[in-house]
């Protein structure tokens, strides 16, 4: 009777769709646990999805390419192939038509099965704030200027020991791969003290057409289904310094921007290596920078008058780097689908939430300078 039974069904689906379909339920039953339950989303993203992250990850790792660019760089070819023998099958007849939709459905279920046991949990489990055990607040003006010129004191005394070069600004004295091994090892270090940060040693991938890439104004990207992380090699150093850190959180299972972000901060200023802090602090003054402002002007002047001016110069070369890239409509559909993007995952702010890592720095450095004062 079963035998008989499962006949008939594989007439009208392909064999394959059954077991795709019944895993691809559960991932939707564990999804919505997700959203209700932070205790579960934080158990299944530090036991399960870290073992398909590490998966994956060590999977693709040995590739000295970005198998994700080359993936999505292949979408028309294959789309094209894909819809092509779709018809072509669909048009026999009835029977075939559905086993093609099934099959396609089946496809679908298996990439959203995928982000559920990688990365899913990660946008529903406890905040980065909780966990690191800070006090995270709304914050004032004053508290924006006093992070602020915490990071500017630490970029003057960096400068004398990084190397700028004109029309270009700072330079990285070192390659790619050396700047990963720094993020591993700083990684490592931030793993002994936090056992929710796992340690993972998996390369980071450069992506080849950078350049192009550079007009979604995107510098980075983490791809789930493969494990990656990706880099936009053509931003200046100290941008790249951070991306590779920021990425690699995401890879660690720290899914929201704004925490990644933050983890990209700890990981760099925690470094020995001087031009991973430089570069740390020269992103977060980048972020604290633009609400200061809108908070009070003043403040603000008077933080870019304590800069030394060799970071200005830095930033002023970043600037005029980025002009090229400024305005364009591939800029404004990728924010677009990046920001659908977040707010499906229960980041209400979108691709706002890149800026507000300034909420966990001040946090982190009110909590520091707390611990000095106490331990003093």
């Amino acid at each position: 009777m079963w035998t008989r039974t499962f006949r008939r069904i594989h007439r009208w689906l392909p064999a394959v769709c059954l077991p795709v379909w019944l895993v691809t339920l559960a991932a939707a039953v564990c999804h919505i646990v997700f959203v209700f339950n932070r205790s579960f989303a934080d158990w299944f993203n530090e036991n399960i999805s870290i073992f398909f992250r590490s998966l994956t990850a060590h999977l693709t790792g040995w590739i000295p390419f970005s198998l994700a660019e080359t993936i999505i760089l292949g979408i028309p070819v294959l789309a094209t192939v894909l819809i092509v023998v779709s018809v072509r099958k669909a048009s026999r007849g009835k029977r075939y038509a559905v086993r093609v939709i099934a099959g396609l459905l089946a496809i679908v279920a298996v990439m959203y099965t995928l982000f559920v046991a990688t990365f899913a949990a990660g946008y529903r489990g406890t905040t980065v704030d909780r966990k690191l055990g800070l006090d995270r607040q709304e914050v004032s003006a004053k508290q924006l200027y006093e992070t602020a010129m915490i990071v500017v004191e630490r970029l003057n005394i960096l400068a004398d020991g990084v190397h700028y070069v004109e029309e270009k600004g700072s330079v990285r004295p070192y390659d790619h791969e050396k700047t990963v091994e720094l993020c591993l090892d700083s990684y490592e270090k931030l793993a002994g003290r936090y056992d929710f940060l796992p340690v993972l040693h998996v390369p980071v991938k450069q992506i080849t057409l950078s350049s192009l890439m550079t007009y979604t104004h995107i510098s980075g990207m983490y791809t789930y289904f493969t494990g990656e992380a990706n880099l936009n090699t053509n931003y200046p150093y100290f941008v790249n310094v951070y991306t590779t850190a920021h990425e690699m959180a995401h890879q660690r299972g720290i899914a929201r921007e704004n925490e990644a972000n933050f983890l990209a901060y700890l990981v760099c200023i925690g470094s020995e290596d001087i031009y991973m802090q430089y570069s740390g602090y020269l992103n977060m003054y980048e972020y604290l920078a633009s609400p200061l402002y809108t908070a009070s002007p003043e403040l603000y002047y008077e933080v870019v008058r304590a800069l030394d001016s060799r970071v200005r110069y830095d930033l002023q070369c970043y600037s005029e780097f980025f002009d090229k890239y400024r305005d364009n409509t591939a800029a404004e559909v990728s924010d677009a689908v990046n920001n659908t993007y977040l707010v499906l995952q229960g980041t209400a702010e979108g691709t706002r939430s890149y800026g507000m890592v300034v909420d966990l720095a001040v946090a982190y450095h009110l909590h520091t300078e707390k611990e000095y004062i106490t331990e003093g």
